[in-house]
Protein backbone atom coordinates (compact mmCIF):
# COMPACT_ATOMS: atom_id res chain seq x y z
CA UNK A 1 0.00 0.00 0.00
CA UNK A 2 1.38 3.37 -0.99
CA UNK A 3 0.87 6.06 1.63
CA UNK A 4 0.72 9.67 0.50
CA UNK A 5 2.07 12.04 3.14
CA UNK A 6 -0.80 14.48 2.57
CA UNK A 7 -3.15 11.72 3.79
CA UNK A 8 -1.44 11.30 7.17
CA UNK A 9 -3.19 12.49 10.33
CA UNK A 10 -2.17 12.03 13.95
CA UNK A 11 -4.64 10.25 16.18
CA UNK A 12 -4.81 13.38 18.34
CA UNK A 13 -5.80 15.52 15.36
CA UNK A 14 -8.33 12.91 14.24
CA UNK A 15 -9.91 12.87 17.70
CA UNK A 16 -10.06 16.65 17.96
CA UNK A 17 -11.23 17.40 14.41
CA UNK A 18 -12.77 14.38 12.72
CA UNK A 19 -14.58 16.57 10.20
CA UNK A 20 -11.22 17.49 8.66
CA UNK A 21 -10.42 13.77 8.38
CA UNK A 22 -13.75 13.23 6.61
CA UNK A 23 -12.97 16.08 4.19
CA UNK A 24 -9.57 14.57 3.39
CA UNK A 25 -11.24 11.21 2.74
CA UNK A 26 -13.67 12.89 0.35
CA UNK A 27 -10.78 14.57 -1.48
CA UNK A 28 -8.21 11.76 -1.50
CA UNK A 29 -10.15 8.53 -1.03
CA UNK A 30 -8.53 7.56 2.26
CA UNK A 31 -6.64 8.86 5.28
CA UNK A 32 -4.03 7.06 7.37
CA UNK A 33 -4.19 7.79 11.09
CA UNK A 34 -0.90 7.60 12.93
CA UNK A 35 -0.47 6.43 16.50
CA UNK A 36 2.99 6.94 18.01
CA UNK A 37 4.14 8.04 14.53
CA UNK A 38 3.23 4.66 13.03
CA UNK A 39 0.35 3.93 10.64
CA UNK A 40 -2.40 2.40 12.77
CA UNK A 41 -5.77 2.98 11.06
CA UNK A 42 -7.08 3.66 7.57
CA UNK A 43 -10.28 5.65 7.08
CA UNK A 44 -11.77 5.23 3.64
CA UNK A 45 -14.96 6.12 1.85
CA UNK A 46 -17.64 3.45 2.12
CA UNK A 47 -18.41 1.89 -1.24
CA UNK A 48 -21.42 -0.42 -1.10
CA UNK A 49 -20.63 -1.98 -4.48
CA UNK A 50 -17.10 -2.81 -3.34
CA UNK A 51 -18.42 -4.42 -0.15
CA UNK A 52 -20.88 -6.53 -2.14
CA UNK A 53 -18.10 -7.65 -4.52
CA UNK A 54 -15.89 -8.59 -1.57
CA UNK A 55 -18.73 -10.56 0.03
CA UNK A 56 -19.25 -12.47 -3.22
CA UNK A 57 -15.53 -13.23 -3.37
CA UNK A 58 -15.57 -14.46 0.24
CA UNK A 59 -18.54 -16.72 -0.50
CA UNK A 60 -16.73 -18.22 -3.49
CA UNK A 61 -13.58 -18.82 -1.43
CA UNK A 62 -15.59 -20.32 1.45
CA UNK A 63 -17.37 -22.64 -0.98
CA UNK A 64 -14.07 -23.76 -2.49
CA UNK A 65 -12.62 -24.51 0.95
CA UNK A 66 -15.75 -26.37 2.02
CA UNK A 67 -15.83 -28.40 -1.20
CA UNK A 68 -12.14 -29.27 -1.00
CA UNK A 69 -12.25 -30.28 2.67
CA UNK A 70 -15.82 -31.62 2.99
CA UNK A 71 -14.70 -34.87 4.58
CA UNK A 72 -12.80 -33.06 7.31
CA UNK A 73 -15.80 -30.84 8.03
CA UNK A 74 -18.10 -33.88 8.21
CA UNK A 75 -15.71 -35.52 10.66
CA UNK A 76 -15.58 -32.39 12.81
CA UNK A 77 -19.37 -32.20 12.81
CA UNK A 78 -19.69 -35.59 14.49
Amino acid sequence: MKIDTKNLVSITDANQNFSSVAKKVEQNGEVVILKNNLPKYVVSKFDENNVQNEMQTLKIIANLILTEHINAFKELAK
